[in-house]
């Protein structure tokens, strides 16, 4: 893990067009990354104190790690890569747009085989002291690994004053509630707080928040319990 974030980090900006037609060598191919950039179009989710919506924040660093991982030749799928909702055409309300924006994307989840979940978001607390990354996972055996792999490398390469332990998800989370595969939710950050919504917003840190992602998931990838690869 530490040699592939190294490397990784040692190529910071800019990230190169690598696109799908030749990559350099081929990691997990039998299983399936899903990114999922939480919220979209109307729903933005948490705003930052400058007004900015968490949902563009987190399809950034979803394409970012999407393009690094298709550097690895690792399949990838983006359950949105503009920023719309997913809802269907028959939703009115806003209420009912999440509602079916979530339905939706249970259903392109549990469809993949052999997959992992990385669920990018990030939080938001009417006290603006709240600060760092926190990750949540859900099957205990199958996603806390990964989970810990992610909050463990956050501390160690972005924020040493982090101490947060990975957390199951509360069941009130209904996305991560009602999927099968291995599931991890991160939550990259406060944009509550002015620090860390000037990080988030910063397209170089976003970029390394992504090859956090990519670094965990190419060393827990294809693991059990966490037994890493590196």
């Amino acid at each position: 893990m530490a040699l592939l974030l190294a490397a990784l980090l040692g190529v910071l900006l800019p990230l190169p067009n690598w696109g799908r037609t030749a990559p350099v060598f081929t990691r997990l191919p039998e299983q399936t990354l899903i990114l999922d950039p939480g919220h979209g179009g109307e729903d933005g989710g948490a705003v930052s104190v400058s007004g900015q919506p968490e949902s563009g924040i987190n399809l950034a660093i979803a394409k970012d790690a999407d393009a690094l991982l298709g550097f690895f030749g690792a399949r990838v799928l983006l359950t949105r890569s503009e920023d719309v909702s997913i809802h269907d055409s028959g939703a009115g309300t806003l209420r009912e747009k999440k509602v079916s924006d979530l339905h939706n994307r249970v259903s392109l989840i549990n469809a993949a085989e052999n997959a992992t979940l990385l669920s990018i978001h990030q939080n938001a607390s009417p006290d603006v002291r709240w600060h760092g990354a926190h990750v949540f996972y859900g099957d205990e055996v199958l996603s806390r690994p990964l989970a810990q792999t992610i909050q463990e490398s956050i501390r160690d390469h972005l924020d040493p004053d982090n101490d947060r332990e990975p957390q199951r998800a509360a069941s009130s989370i209904y996305l991560m509630n009602h999927i099968s595969c291995r599931a991890v939710l991160v939550e990259c950050g406060f944009l509550s707080n002015p620090g860390e919504e000037k990080r988030l917003l910063d397209p170089v840190y976003q970029k390394k928040l992504a090859m956090i992602l990519t670094a965990a998931y190419l060393t827990q990838g294809d693991t059990q319990e966490g037994e890493s690869l590196i």
